[in-house]
């Protein structure tokens, strides 16, 4: 099958192992092979790579923002050049957030009722209304192959009402953004729309919640609302309860996860997508994710270490450029310190995605969770000493 087909959306389960599976989403814009990480391009480029990169590393999808996209350049426009995939670049394919996160968490004067949310832009405080008929809209001129339903997402911990409140919003935003798609013709264009489980760190809220999903039309479901500070454990306890209660037939994705444990963790309890803007941020502020652990690259002991992060990775980032070079572009603030480590990050992110799935293929992955965790455990390599 080419990248280009014009396939409509569908899932395939192909292999478990435990919790864990492998499966495969059929998108307009090609293959998505899951477990997958899709390495975040909020404002239609994935920060200081090129497409190109982003590709050769092995990401088959990457994830766009409405909130950012409607404001600048705006859906319209994108619209009127092509649409999304032309617009940047990236001809596979693309999946995009519903922007209620960024209205909660950036927008400044928000105004939430029941048809939706009045916010003002927090680059220059002009008025914009998101209600769930416009994010969809605006995703739909977007092009996105995978889209989300509008939910209202707030911070942890909360009071269970506060948290049931805003559950049944995000419900009955769900039946509304699914007629929005249904209108826009979504699904005659091969498209899919996601619901998105809420519930806090009530695991009654969160069952009862997936189930009212589970009944509605949607291609996926994501688990929404576990990013947002609440400490790993909760996000793995509330993981164990929703899963079991989602659609095995469908994908399921949790949303803005996370650290490479995360991921793991995460895919042992039924998770087949993941993005998150750490390697990406990480890498713009010295942090480099290895096959070690974390290495933090301003820290002196790098100054003089004439070694690669990884010489047995397939990165050149990560595998032809020595620490003490890495070092000193990030104490000099150089631009391509940021596009280095990003790279690096990004390339480490599908490398575990790869074995994660090539474990579960060969139903090794309880194997390939422990020595991975172990790995980390035994930390970076040991200083460098000139003889």
């Amino acid at each position: 099958m080419s990248e280009q087909t014009q396939a409509r959306f569908s899932f395939k389960l192909l292999k478990t192992d435990g919790g864990a599976r492998r499966g495969e989403i059929n998108t307009p814009h090609g293959v998505v092979r899951t477990p997958a990480f899709m390495p975040v391009g909020t404002q239609a480029t994935v920060k200081a790579m090129y497409p190109e990169q982003v590709r050769d590393l092995g990401a088959d999808v990457i994830l766009g923002n409405t909130y950012h996209l409607m404001l600048r350049p705006t859906a319209e426009r994108v619209a009127k050049l092509g649409g999304l995939h032309k617009f940047m670049n990236w001809p596979h394919t693309i999946l995009t957030d519903s922007g209620g996160f960024q209205v909660m968490s950036l927008a400044q004067l928000r105004k939430m009722s029941e048809e939706g949310v009045t916010f003002r832009s927090h680059h220059d405080g002009s008025v914009h209304e998101m209600s769930p008929e416009r994010s969809i809209e605006i995703q739909g001129l977007l092009g996105a192959d995978i889209q989300m339903q509008l939910d209202q997402c707030i911070a942890l911990p909360a009071e269970r009402s506060e948290i049931e409140e805003a559950m049944q919003l995000s419900l009955r935003w769900a039946e509304r953004s699914r007629t929005q798609f249904e209108k826009m013709g979504g699904p005659e264009k091969g498209q899919g729309l996601y619901g998105i489980v809420q519930g806090g760190d009530n695991p009654e809220l969160r069952v009862q919640s997936a189930k009212a999903l589970g009944d509605m039309p949607f291609e996926g479901y994501s688990v929404g609302g576990l990013a947002v500070g609440e400490p790993q454990e909760v996000m793995l306890k509330m993981l164990e309860v929703t899963t079991p209660v989602m659609p095995v037939d469908k994908p399921r994705y949790l949303m803005g996860v996370g650290t490479p444990e995360d991921i793991l963790e995460s895919v042992a309890r039924g998770i087949d997508q993941f993005d998150c803007v750490m390697p990406t941020r990480a890498g713009r502020h010295g942090l480099a994710y290895t096959r070690f652990g974390k290495v933090n690259l301003k820290n002196a002991r790098h100054s003089e270490d004439p070694r690669p992060l990884d010489e047995a990775s397939s990165c050149p980032a990560t595998r032809e450029y020595s620490r003490a070079y890495l070092h000193h572009l990030v104490r000099v603030n150089e631009g391509l310190a940021a596009m280095l480590l990003t790279w690096n990050n990004l390339a480490y992110y599908q490398y575990l995605m790869q074995g994660i799935r090539d474990a579960i293929d060969t139903g090794t992955f309880e194997e390939f969770r422990q020595k991975t965790k172990e790995d980390w455990a035994r930390g970076d390599i040991e200083p460098y000493v000139w003889s």
